[in-house]
């Protein structure tokens, strides 16, 4: 099948999109209002966009109050969302009052951060601490701006639960880190499959192990 997003022309129940691109990662952003009301919320259009400095985007269809709360205080923190906190992503997604703090709705323990005011999921383990630096609102070729809007903030500190540590590296399968899919599906990372990056000297190698593999099946 073949079809145009613009168009919604996929004849199928659901749009398909948000399930070819997955897994996609959560970033569960907590912040703080102007009245000092700890607001939680999980969003899955979020990734890290760079290293150096360390930015991370999370990006919100209209202006909820993350991205209100984030451009009025200047701080957020992404939690790490887990399949042992599934239950918990999924309520403080809910459409609640701006005096509704979702760490009350779902009863989750706050913990507080070093280096910015909002605080982190006590029970998540990792959070990343950031500052905001700036908010885009997000436009089609077209030029016609849309009701999305991109927050992009410098990580300025990062925790890190000592127990997610193993051999040295964060083990992202150990803590089952959660995912969001598509339509009412999320994912756990279970298990980790490691690849070494291709150099100069190994990448001829490589090649031929890979024609190898075509050439047998």
């Amino acid at each position: 099948m073949f079809y145009e997003p613009a168009k919604n022309d996929h004849g199928l129940p659901h749009s398909p999109l948000k399930a070819i691109i997955a897994p996609r990662p959560i970033g569960w952003i907590s912040s703080l209002s102007p009245e000092g009301v700890a607001n939680l919320a999980p969003y899955s259009f979020f990734n890290m966009i760079g290293d150096d400095p360390a930015l991370v985007m999370f990006s919100s269809t209209s202006r909820k109050d993350s991205v209100a709360n984030v451009e009025a205080t200047g701080e957020f923190v992404c939690s790490l969302a887990i399949a042992g906190l599934i239950d918990e992503v999924n309520v403080s997604s809910a459409a609640v009052p701006p005096d509704v703090s979702e760490f009350d709705l779902t009863g989750l323990a706050k913990a507080p951060s070093r280096l910015v005011k909002p605080p982190r999921v006590a029970a998540a383990p990792a959070a990343l601490e950031c500052v905001h630096v700036e908010t885009i609102q997000l436009k089609g070729r077209d030029g016609r701006k849309a009701d999305q809007y991109m927050v992009i903030g410098e990580v300025v500190g990062v925790f890190i639960d000592d127990a997610a540590i193993v051999d040295g590296r964060f083990d992202a399968a150990r803590v089952q880190s959660l995912a969001r899919c598509g339509y009412l599906d999320y994912s756990a990372i279970e298990h980790l499959v490691e690849r070494p990056r291709p150099s100069r000297a190994s990448l001829p190698g490589m090649v031929e192990a890979l024609r190898a593999k075509r050439a047998a099946e």
